[in-house]
């Protein structure tokens, strides 16, 4: 067993996103020791995935290592590891890389793809909640692109060009801005023989708009941008079956299709020992308004997996990054407080905004009561995304990758890295 040192309090966090990170940031120099356990060595700015998605930026350009992060906080320790279970009654968790133990111990394990028990859709539709899943996505869809090029069977073909993203909230909604510049700047110059009309993009939102989040104007303009780019939309419909070649909606819409991407929902990544009576809808840990775990003294859980729920706020905050950082700042205030026996402060959530890019000189953005659309929301969201990236170097190559791609319209990130079955979602053997 990894056991804590005498001197300080040890606080033990689980995940590195971005209410771990900024935690853990926040607690430097004070008298505390920090232990970090995450099933990656890299933190994930996942607001870019789909850039990875789309072959707009490589994969390393949006990750960055949990060791460079702190590599000047002398109160801080990582360990690589996946945690298979929480023991509150000897305060230990139980991890691939051994038993640690903790005084106080923070949940911010984040969320992951919800399917809503659909075993089906979890099989033959493609994810992008991480760095590994995003390449997925680009090389199943590269994949399609050139077995399009080459098969005589023109039902087949029209279905390798099919592009289905299920889910209008911002991850669907750029995904499919994404993909129809893609075809727009793209399909014609590398697949020659394949033109614009033969690549189809589906959006599919269960909502009757898209952005349900976002303010109306924000939806409205949405919508507008992304059927100007031939996009087809359906409103107030939810996908009921995909077998990996046809995708069925519950208003009698079917879709012959070889790509489905899943963005409809996310579902909290609980570690196993939490008990089942605490968690929420969106399988979310319950929390008081210091996010200290239900029933619990020395448990705290922030970020997407937790659910603040009270008479004021019943469906707990909204699973976004800026949610995870006030929580994780806040938290850090919160504990010191408690080791030094001091009072606490309820958390306060401070809504900034929401951004969500379509396209080229397209994008919505509201900010508390400002509302843009179009070109200058497009540079405010990049600026925002790129300010937010962890590291210089990061943001050096995003910028420049960006640049290139705006001046240019094309991109050198489209590498097919695995190949897919498409018929059983399986990846070959001979690509492994």
């Amino acid at each position: 067993m990894d056991k804590k040192q005498d001197a300080f309090p040890r606080i033990v966090i689980i995940g590195g996103g971005f209410g771990g990170i900024q935690l853990a940031k926040k607690l430097k120099n004070k008298p505390v020791e920090i232990l970090l356990l995450d099933k990656h060595n890299y933190h994930t700015f996942q607001p870019l995935l789909y850039q990875v998605a789309t072959g707009v930026l490589e994969g390393d350009s949006i990750g960055f290592p949990i060791r460079r992060i702190f590599t000047h906080q002398k109160n801080f320790t990582f360990h690589m590891a996946m945690v298979q279970k929480i023991n509150f009654d000897n305060n230990t968790v139980i991890a691939d890389a051994g038993e640690f133990e903790y005084d106080y111990l923070v949940i911010a394990t984040g969320a992951n793809t919800n399917f809503f028990g659909n075993k089906e859709l979890e099989h033959f539709t493609m994810p992008m909640k991480n760095i590994a899943e995003a390449q997925n996505l680009r090389s199943l869809m590269l994949q399609n692109l050139e077995k399009a090029l080459v098969t005589k069977d023109k039902a087949e073909r029209d279905a390798l060009l099919t592009f289905v993203v299920v889910g209008g909230g911002p991850t669907g909604v750029e995904l499919s801005g994404a993909l129809s510049e893609l075809r727009e700047y793209i399909l014609c110059k590398d697949y020659p023989g394949l033109c614009n009309a033969d690549m189809k993009v589906y959006l599919v939102e269960g909502k009757p708009v898209l952005l349900g989040a976002m303010s109306p104007q924000a939806s409205v303009k949405a919508k507008q941008f992304l059927s100007e780019m031939d996009v087809t939309i359906f409103n107030s419909v939810h996908v009921e079956s995909y077998d990996g070649n046809m995708l069925k909606i519950d208003d009698g819409t079917t879709i012959k299709t070889r790509n489905v991407f899943w963005a409809a929902g996310v579902r909290g990544e609980v570690p196993a020992g939490i008990p089942p009576e605490i968690i929420a809808k969106g399988s979310r840990i319950q929390t008081d308004e210091i996010n200290r775990v239900q029933g619990c003294k020395n448990v705290f859980a922030i970020g997407d997996v937790s659910a603040v729920i009270s008479d004021a706020n019943p469906a707990g905050f909204p699973g976004v990054a800026q949610v995870a950082l006030q929580q994780g700042k806040q938290l850090a205030k919160n504990l010191i407080n408690i080791i030094n026996g001091e009072p606490t402060t309820p958390f306060v959530y401070t809504d900034l905004g929401t951004m969500a890019t379509i396209g080229r000189n397209k994008a919505v953005a509201d900010l508390r009561r400002l509302h843009f659309q179009g070109f200058f929301a497009w540079l405010l969201w990049m600026f925002v995304h790129l300010m937010s990236l962890a590291g210089f170097s990061n943001k050096a190559i995003v910028f420049f990758n960006w640049a290139i791609g705006y001046f240019t319209r094309n991109s050198d990130n489209r590498l097919i890295v695995h190949h897919f079955n498409t018929k059983t979602m399986m990846t070959d053997p001979v690509a492994r």
